[in-house]
């Protein structure tokens, strides 16, 4: 991504804004093209939300197109630029928004897409907490909050009671999820746990959970080179434990991304941290689950403290006609609407971006019929984040993700302790951070 410069954004979309402007034909409806990563009962969810929207009115029809996996639909993207025919719309997920906000002359700010397009847009009636994250350093929002997370603890019910644990009191801790994991496993169970997500639920929120650095630098947030802080002592205790855990089976990795949760949805593992917008794949499956806060450390001082957001935002692409905007802006306002965001949050798990949603949520009763949907809300709201806490930014975050898992698997495939692991991915990721950054300054 950092070969996206400026030069080759400005050249490039007037191109295809030249291009685009002389082939629509007058007075036709015009295609908002949005590519998405939402797979299962979350795409079924956007193409619902497409349909509505384009029933609203004639002028405009939005084109959900479905591109792969996160990391799979950002690289559709930046190809897409390259060859100078990007969507209108991109879901991004959090890691990329570093790289986003460093490709400024490829992207419109949604502040910038909403303004000309006629539309109100009054970020303070955000989350505060996604809105910060989205936003530059002056406040400008730069994208559109669609699918905020926290991740969670799913558990299945039956396999507690098999094991004689309590099914409606999820272990709390990191500890009691061990404890509970080698009870499951005992009782004659294949799995005790597996985990989706290794390095933004067991690094990134791990850090902000337990109120421990991520990086230097708030967690980079005010430097283009921060350095990584995640080899220390409870990190490397936790790693130990879940490579220890590996080996009889207690654990099971299930890879970088969401591809565990097959092991939670068909049974096999019984427990699950995961984001909370999977919530709509365990519905639909018709398991018999629990959900609880995320694990943390009783020993970290101040713990627990706030999570960071996962999930994704909606970038806009830069260099696109005038109308085009005004139908993405329309788009957004329509994707703000009340009953648009609480019934979203209820169906998919997603945070409601705006507190109107949240609200009209609670005053439902949503929360009172189904205990535990507000843990992901409480826990990013539920304290002021500290500098450990207020987010991550990094300009390859994708990349060094990718080193964090290679170094994962190694100590889970018995290669290497979790200590030199933890420090392998901490040197090799603080490299490729300087380097990546040279493009920026």
């Amino acid at each position: 991504m950092q070969r996206i410069h400026a030069t080759i954004a400005v050249s490039a979309f007037a191109l295809l804004a030249m291009t685009v402007a002389g082939t629509a034909p007058a007075h036709a409806q015009t295609e908002i093209q949005w590519w998405h990563a939402m797979s299962g009962a979350n795409n079924e969810t956007v193409e619902n939300l497409a349909k509505e929207f384009n029933a609203t009115q004639s002028e405009y029809k939005v084109v959900p197109v479905y591109k792969g996996t996160y990391p799979e639909t950002l690289n559709a993207g930046i190809a897409a630029f390259r060859a100078r025919q990007p969507p209108h719309i991109i879901q991004v997920f959090d890691v990329g928004t570093g790289v986003m906000m460093g490709a400024r002359s490829a992207i419109k700010p949604v502040a910038e897409v909403m303004k000309e397009g006629g539309e109100s847009f009054d970020k303070s009636k955000y989350l505060a907490g996604i809105v910060s994250y989205y936003s530059a350093a002056d406040g400008t929002m730069l994208s559109f909050p669609f699918n905020s997370s926290s991740p969670i603890l799913y558990y299945n019910k039956a396999s507690f009671r098999k094991a004689g644990l309590d099914p409606e009191a999820p272990p709390k801790t990191w500890p009691e999820v061990f404890e509970a994991a080698k009870k499951i496993k005992a009782s004659g169970q294949s799995c005790g746990m597996t985990t989706t997500w290794p390095t933004w639920i067991h690094l990134e929120n791990f850090s902000a959970w337990n109120n421990l650095p991520y990086a230097t630098d708030q967690n980079g947030l005010t430097s283009l080179t921060p350095e990584l802080k995640i080899n220390g002592p409870l990190n490397i205790r936790h790693f130990s434990t879940l490579a220890e855990l590996q080996k009889d089976g207690t654990f099971q990795y299930g890879g970088r991304t969401s591809e565990a949760k097959a092991k939670f949805l068909n049974g096999e593992c019984a427990m699950l941290p995961e984001s909370s917008g999977g919530i709509g794949d365990m519905v639909k499956a018709g398991l018999d689950f629990g959900t609880g806060n995320l694990p943390y450390y009783p020993e970290a001082a101040g713990a627990p403290q706030n999570t960071v957001p996962g999930g994704a935002s909606l970038w806009v692409f830069a260099g696109k006609p005038a109308a085009d905007y005004k139908g993405v802006a329309q788009f957004f306002t329509y994707l703000s609407k009340t009953e648009v965001q609480s019934r979203l949050h209820q169906v998919s798990g997603y945070l409601p971006a705006t507190m109107a949603a949240y609200e009209a949520t609670k005053k439902e009763g949503f929360y009172e019929k189904n205990p535990g949907r507000e843990i992901p809300i409480q826990q990013m709201m539920g304290k002021e984040p500290t500098e450990n806490s207020k987010g991550i930014r990094l300009v390859n975050m994708p990349q060094v993700r990718d080193i964090q898992n290679e170094e994962i698997e190694a100590l889970l495939n018995g290669r290497q302790d979790a200590k030199t692991a933890l420090d392998n991915a901490v040197r090799r990721s603080n490299e490729a951070i300087k380097e990546a950054a040279k493009a920026y300054q």
